[in-house]
């Protein structure tokens, strides 16, 4: 048997590596941090246990770089969807959605992931979150911003706030209300994105900005 070639060898690494994060956002979703180890997410992920060492540096770097995928495939899926616009406003709208929903539909693996941020550990850089921070400032680029390397950082700040504010607990904020918030930041039309039901708070939706 011929050994395997180079490319063929990174290929298996890419999968290997993948394999552990979806398995990290699956497990943590449902058990959470601490009950989830990491001999388990091995198994789930069908690896080895040493593999986990060799791509992350720890545990926490393994959660924050699996949710920063999870959230940089969700906000691409968002942006491509079908019908597929180049409109700045729209694909802005997208995202903020795309966001909002994820604290929606994944609570427990989002509460940890922004607990984790604010701990000790602080903020992990890896290619997950360069590649969710490519999006955004493109998303900001698009939407028509003067100068996106301060608009981005912002646009982030105020994502990554909304999160927090739906999912804290024992005081959660309405999405919706948060969603207006924001659409009205930026100027955006509420029936752009992915309205929720029931229409705006309060039945009626200010004049977006000039």
């Amino acid at each position: 048997m011929s050994p395997r070639s180079a490319s063929v060898n990174e290929e298996l690494r890419r999968r290997s590596r993948e394999r552990l994060l979806h398995a990290t956002v699956e497990l943590v979703g449902e058990r959470g941090y601490e009950a989830t180890t990491l001999g388990d997410i091995a198994d789930r992920a069908g690896t080895a246990r040493g593999l986990i060492s060799y791509y992350f540096p720890g545990k926490r770097h393994l959660l924050q770089s699996a949710v920063h995928r999870l959230m940089h495939l969700t906000l691409e899926a968002a942006l491509e969807r079908e019908p597929r616009t180049k409109d700045g406003r729209e694909r802005l709208a997208r995202a903020v959605d795309a966001i909002l929903g994820l604290a929606r539909d994944r609570p427990r693996l989002m509460r940890t992931h922004m607990a984790g941020i604010l701990q000790a550990e602080g903020f992990v850089r890896c290619s997950e979150q360069q590649r969710l921070a490519e999006l955004l400032r493109e998303t900001v680029v698009r939407y028509g911003s003067p100068d996106p390397d301060t608009d981005y950082p912002l646009l982030r700040a105020l994502l990554m706030g909304a999160v927090v504010a739906v999912l804290l607990p024992g005081a959660p904020m309405p999405m919706a209300r948060l969603r207006a918030e924001l659409f009205q930041r930026y100027g955006l039309d509420w029936e752009l994105g992915v309205p929720p039901d029931g229409g705006p708070p309060g039945g009626t939706f200010p004049s977006p900005r000039q």
